[in-house]
């Protein structure tokens, strides 16, 4: 049971940390009369999905990479923690998703465009998942899989109700970016410490 919460619990913060973007790419899209509900949830699911499928590839060189060594990917999402903390300093990510939802706007296929979006807007996740299921068993990736399809469902809810509450969506657009570098910068961490690398580090030293 304590395995089974664990890696539940593992699961949930990832896909929060890495997706509190998405929730204000798709207010857009379900707030943009070009686009039907279907096609936003469909698009999502095959972006969120692209997205697990190629940090699950990546993590495969786990098999043939020593743990402690494969740990050193935790410096990713370090690294990309204290860079969205500094872009926010500097003012950098204001108008990212409202860009974003405009050029796939101008795209012909709607589905298409919410998955190019998806997988832009999330293209530094896979640095992040990677390291993650590189030291997890493929019993405790397929959960991941669970909860990450159940959070992409709950997190298209969201989106689709503060759309017609702005707002309840006002604190979330405006405390939301600073907390998500914290979350990175602390699973780097965990991800450093559950693969041995402080301590293979610590000897070298």
């Amino acid at each position: 049971m304590e395995y089974l919460l664990g890696t539940l619990g593992v699961a949930i913060i990832l896909f929060a940390s890495t997706n509190v973007d998405d929730i204000f790419v798709m207010l857009g899209f379900f707030a943009d009369p070009k686009f039907r509900p279907r096609e936003v949830v469909v698009g999502q699911y095959l972006g969120v999905a692209a997205l697990y499928g190629a940090s699950v590839l990546a993590s495969l060189l786990s098999l043939v990479v020593p743990a402690a060594y494969m740990g050193l990917l935790g410096l990713a999402p370090i690294f990309l923690g204290l860079k969205k903390l500094w872009a926010l300093r500097q003012g950098a990510e204001a108008d990212d998703n409202l860009e974003d939802h405009e050029k796939a706007s101008a795209g012909h296929g709607k589905i298409a465009a919410v998955a190019a979006v998806t997988i832009a807007n999330g293209g530094d996740n896979i640095g992040i998942y990677t390291p993650v299921f590189a030291t997890r068993t493929i019993d405790q990736i397929a959960i991941v899989g669970i909860v990450f399809a159940l959070l992409t469902a709950l997190w298209l809810g969201a989106a689709h109700f503060l759309v017609n509450h702005r707002t309840i969506g006002a604190p979330i657009r405006r405390f939301g970016h600073w907390i998500v570098p914290f979350i990175l910068v602390g699973l780097g961490i965990l991800i450093l410490h559950e693969a041995g690398t402080i301590e293979f580090l610590s000897r070298l030293l």
